[in-house]
């Protein structure tokens, strides 16, 4: 063999490897078949890829050529300076053997070699000084040609250390993505579990047992209440606790759009399917496959998108606004209303086969006003969420906690939320007090109301501290400093300077 016939088969050999290296495979597969081609193209027999192990330092086989390596197996390992290869890593240097039987440290372990061939042993440079694993191989015979192979594998290694080191790095990033994604999912979980719902009183009690039961099924859930009342928070607690959660969860208004735009964000649309569309897009429903989507509102849209909607819940079926291709999604559907749809089904309004499609699970959500017992947990838990938003510590009276259970609350939790967020921006001191709770909304005749009733409280409650207990007086007085003296048999002086002393808000009624 000449040289131009050598430099052609090094050149085609080359070549094999370099389009397997751009190639998008797993480490083991790759060297594999980087092997293959140095064996069937390459003339380089036996071939061996070890990497170090950045645990111990040591190399361990990671592919042998016609011999793939069980995962199961424990794998072959040489330290710096042990055998062939461990002298390679050690040295950071080509080693070349005219006949490998002469070389005193071969110990053979993997039962490959031809004991009277050549031996090239090149390492895998990850960095300057820094070695990352050892390339060997067997040229068929001894000539002259043993130096141009130890270069050309030495060029092979370079272009397998760039290749081992952006797996390693993608392996990195992958596990870092892994590891996120499972934090993520277990926040998620944490977050909308049943210990995150605040309520012990009997109506939640009976929502948290139907959750559970609902969870485990692809079943579509109604979820029926007020405004306020935290349907969707029932729905995510359906889909994280179901086995779905760990597909998608996404949610849509229904009524904040009109029918166009509401088809085309649950459906998608093509490139060109109306003025404005310039790409194609995929809906909420084929972004939900194989999770969840929770469609709040229901109850508000219109009689001619209800018919394009039944579909979907009955076939799974849809067709993208500009298409006539149908797709097929796997989707579990949470609805929610505040509307009394058995009235709009009587009216005319809502159609009735939709209504018994989506009515297979209700779950009915009391009125806070239904369950005043769980306002103390309910608060506390609003007031550490305010006091994280605020990145300060917050604390609720008592006080203020029996002023919160004397209110209607007309607008359910988020009225709490929202009376609580104001008590705190007017709490210097981090604790809301009963006198900075300005409790509003409306009565069922859309009347404004500025205060809860007041209810008598007992003035000489041990468990009463004095700012409670003044406070108190004050709301039975009416505001009235001068009754609310005599109701706590102080002077008119004295109450004005407790009120003082205990920066006391005072209402003007």
């Amino acid at each position: 063999m000449d040289r131009s016939e050598f430099l052609e088969i090094e050149l085609s050999t080359l070549f094999g490897v370099s389009r397997i290296l751009s190639q998008p495979l797993h480490v083991e597969e790759m060297l594999e078949r980087v092997l293959q081609v140095l064996h069937d193209r390459g003339e380089l027999l036996r071939g061996v890829v070890s990497l170090v192990d950045p645990d111990s330092g040591a190399l361990l086989v990671s592919a042998v050529h016609g011999q793939p390596l069980s995962p199961d197996d424990e794998p072959v390992r040489y330290f710096p300076g042990e055998g062939l290869l461990g002298m390679v890593l050690e040295s950071g240097q080509q080693v070349i053997l005219p006949r490998i039987a002469d070389e005193p440290r071969f110990l053979n372990r993997l039962r490959l070699y031809d004991r009277e061939l050549p031996f090239i042993g090149v390492p895998i440079r990850a960095g300057p000084g820094d070695y990352s694993g050892v390339l060997a191989a067997q040229p068929p015979c001894r000539d002259q040609w043993l130096q141009e192979r130890a270069r050309f594998l030495e060029m092979v290694a370079n272009l397998i250390a760039r290749s081992v080191r952006a797996a390693a790095e993608a392996e990195r990033e992958r596990g870092a993505l892994m590891a996120e994604r499972d934090t993520l999912r277990r926040t998620a979980r944490r977050n909308y579990g049943f210990d995150s719902i605040a309520g012990h009183s009997q109506p939640m009690q009976r929502v948290f047992e139907q959750v559970r039961q609902v969870a485990k099924w692809n079943t579509t859930v109604l979820v029926r209440g007020e405004s306020g009342t935290g349907k969707e928070l029932i729905a995510s607690a359906i889909h994280y606790n179901s086995p779905r959660a760990g597909g998608p969860f996404l949610k849509l208004n229904c009524p904040a759009l009109p029918d166009n735009l509401l088809e085309s964000e649950l459906f998608g649309h093509e490139k060109g399917a109306f003025t404005g569309a310039l790409n194609q897009r995929k809906g909420r429903f084929e972004q939900a496959h194989g999770g969840t989507l929770f469609l709040d509102e229901i109850g508000d849209i219109s009689p001619a998108f209800q018919a394009k909607l039944l579909r979907v819940l009955q076939e799974g079926e849809l067709e993208r606004v500009g298409s006539s291709q149908t797709l097929r999604v796997d989707v579990r559907i949470i609805a929610a209303t505040n509307r009394d749809l058995e009235a709009g089904v009587e009216a005319g309004h809502f159609r009735e086969d939709l209504y018994y499609r989506l009515n297979v699970m209700p779950i009915f959500m009391p009125a806070l006003r239904e369950r005043p017992e769980d306002i103390p947990d309910l608060a506390r838990f609003l007031v550490g969420r305010i006091g994280k938003q605020q990145g300060r510590t917050l604390a609720i009276s008592d006080g203020a906690i029996r002023a919160l259970m004397r209110h209607p609350w007309p607008g359910n939790v988020r009225e709490l939320e929202n009376c609580l967020e104001r008590s705190a921006i007017m709490s210097a001191n981090g604790t809301i007090a009963q006198d900075v709770i300005e409790l509003g909304g409306l009565h069922a005749n859309h009347q404004p109301i500025l205060y809860a009733p007041a209810v008598k409280t007992d003035l000489d409650d041990p468990e009463l501290d004095e700012r409670d207990r003044v406070v108190a007086a004050l709301e039975q007085a009416g505001w009235v400093q001068a009754k609310a003296a005599r109701l706590l048999g102080m002077t008119p002086r004295q109450i004005a300077y407790r009120i003082q002393t205990l920066n006391i808000k005072m209402r003007r009624l």
